[in-house]
């Protein structure tokens, strides 16, 4: 009878009953629970898998052109990079590693020695030096820059958006390096690290004017000390872009990107696709109007600064601001033409770059493997974790991994070959598109209609001067090899030929007097022949097969014309040949 009146009870009265016997301190427990399971996966916590693996960290990725020099003489050679990444037990999480980096850092003290630097356009630089001998014996004797008979190496740092000397990854950085007798030098941006803003031009993320003028400064004032660079966030996206603008021009000897865009376009998409993401997205916004309002008075002259106050994202400052400062029609137009992806197949130094695949604000989906991998002159390694930047290593979190990678690698990169043959390199380098047309003081035209330079000189010379430049380049990695090398010794041949040609039949045409030239017959038939013979070489000094290929071509296209018009010609000749015998 009991049992029968239990169950004529409602069955949502009878887990009311049972949850109210449940104490609160197990509901707070299990709530506890659901959130510290819910942020674990929320801010990407890798916490369990590294425990699991005696926080040995996960080894580094590696990518490489199989006939890269800089791998063989000096990446093989780093630990930092053929070894593993560990990162801080308790900042197991790349969100906890770029926060930490913002809010803390635990930056080392750092006496930087300060040098304005004049821009052509009146706006000024700040150049935040720290010489290793600030380091070694500290003084506090005013600053009377580098001897410029100093051979030390010295490093140009690039800091990333609205970042200056006084950060605390730069800190990290340029302390490293000095100590390593280095003489390290902090570019800030315009308006940053405490100057003002005193023309109408502001950086961005594809300005490479000022590391270039900055570059060409450092290079004329100490042209005995090797001269590298390392760009940061932005700052990677700055360098790597000019040293493609630049290619063999530049005076950089080795440099590494840390941490780049590399393609803005996919980063923005990529910033505002989740809700974690739009946290840094609405934090950079927040860092680039504070930027804007200390330059308030040029900023609001020259741009929409309504639309800055209002910016809510990068997307909504650069709208407003940087693509108005630059003239162009879109946002996306200027992420385009900024982006330094474009760029990567033209660098022609030394160049590691070092990016994470969990990095919440430069996705992995922006990464240019293949443009890399197809670079000799590139190696690019790839870490599981390590977040914006972050990469604190150790319990006490005191140390970034990548300064240390930067560090090895730039010190086994000048003491290697490859400095040493860049350092040998023709300080003047003519432009891909400078022919020797264009340096010569004289030009002939040929009977086939190629235009030929030719000096007083004699021949030799000048093809001792093209081979003396080919060793010269082929030092820097900018020969191709294997049958390129055979079919541009063959060009080199043939154009030292034409060369002696020339410069003798001149010397016939000189002595028959001033003013002849050589004139050559029946004009109307060379003005069909002459664009046939140009294709014809310029076919043949690619490749003789394509002659070939062309012939064949030519053949079997013509055929079924040629078979069908034969039998009306030979009609048309044997009715002639039959009336004139009768």
């Amino acid at each position: 009878m009991d049992s029968f009146e239990l169950s004529s009870e409602s069955p949502y009265e009878l887990l009311l009953k049972v949850l109210f016997l449940i104490p609160i301190s197990h509901y707070l427990l299990g709530f506890l629970f659901l959130l510290s399971v819910f942020l674990y996966n929320f801010i990407e916590m890798y916490f369990i898998q590294e425990f699991f693996t005696g926080f040995r960290g996960k080894p580094v990725s590696l990518t490489y052109n199989s006939c890269c020099d800089l791998y063989q003489e000096v990446v093989s050679k780093c630990k930092t990079l053929n070894g593993r990444v560990s990162s801080t037990p308790w900042l197991c999480s790349p969100h906890l590693q770029t926060a930490f980096l913002q809010f803390f850092g635990r930056a080392p003290a750092c006496k930087y020695r300060r040098q304005i630097f004049q821009l052509s356009d009146g706006g000024i630089i700040a150049l935040d030096w720290l010489r290793n001998i600030d380091v070694e014996k500290p003084s506090i004797e005013h600053f009377d820059g580098v001897q410029s008979d100093d051979k030390s190496p010295i490093m140009l740092v690039i800091p990333g958006l609205t970042s200056d000397s006084d950060s605390a990854y730069i800190k990290h950085l340029t302390l490293k390096m000095a100590k390593r007798g280095w003489n390290v030098v902090v570019s800030n941006h315009r308006g940053l690290g405490g100057v003002s803003v005193t023309s109408d031009c502001f950086y961005n993320a594809g300005w490479t004017e000022d590391s270039r003028r900055v570059i060409d400064h450092l290079h004329t004032q100490y042209p005995q000390a090797p001269l590298f660079a390392v760009g940061l966030s932005i700052g990677a996206n700055v360098l790597v872009k000019y040293l493609g603008e630049e290619g063999v021009n530049t005076v950089i000897v080795g440099a590494a990107a840390i941490c780049s865009p590399w393609d803005l376009l996919i980063c923005d998409r990529y910033i505002n696709r989740r809700l974690v993401q739009r946290v840094y997205d609405r934090a950079l916004a927040i860092g680039l109007k504070g930027y804007a309002k200390m330059h308030q008075t040029v900023m609001s002259r020259l741009a929409d600064w309504e639309g800055i106050v209002k910016a809510r994202s990068v997307r909504d400052f650069d709208h407003s601001s940087t693509r108005v400062l630059a003239d162009l029609e879109t946002v996306d137009t200027y992420y385009r033409k900024a982006s330094c992806t474009s760029y990567i197949g033209n660098v022609m130094v030394p160049l590691l770059c070092v990016s994470a695949l969990d990095d919440p604000v430069c996705t992995r989906e922006a990464i240019p493997w293949d443009e890399c991998r197809a670079n000799k002159n590139i190696v690019l390694a790839t870490t599981h974790h390590g977040g914006h930047l972050g990469y604190f290593e150790g319990m006490t979190a005191k140390s970034l991994w990548w300064v240390r990678a930067v560090d090895e690698f730039l010190c086994g990169l000048n003491s290697s070959s490859l400095i040493h043959s860049k350092k040998m390199q023709i300080t003047k380098v003519h432009s891909p598109l400078e022919t020797s047309i264009d340096q010569a003081p004289y030009v002939n035209i040929r009977e086939d209609g190629l235009v030929t330079a030719f000096s007083n000189e004699p021949s030799g010379e000048v093809g001792s001067q093209q081979n003396e430049q080919l060793v010269e380049d082929d030092k820097v990695g900018d020969r191709i090899r294997g049958v390129n090398d055979a079919m541009q010794l063959e060009t080199n041949a043939s154009t030292q030929f034409d060369l002696r040609s020339e410069s003798t039949r001149l010397e016939d045409a000189g002595s028959r007097g001033p003013g002849k030239m050589l004139v050559t017959p029946e004009p109307e038939l060379d003005a069909v022949i002459v664009p046939v013979k140009r294709c014809l070489n310029q076919l043949s000094q690619h490749s003789k097969i394509s002659m070939w290929v062309l012939a064949y071509i030519a053949i079997i296209t013509t055929w079924p014309i040629l078979g069908s018009a034969s039998p009306m010609f030979f009609k048309k000749k044997l009715r002639i040949i039959f009336s004139l015998k009768r």
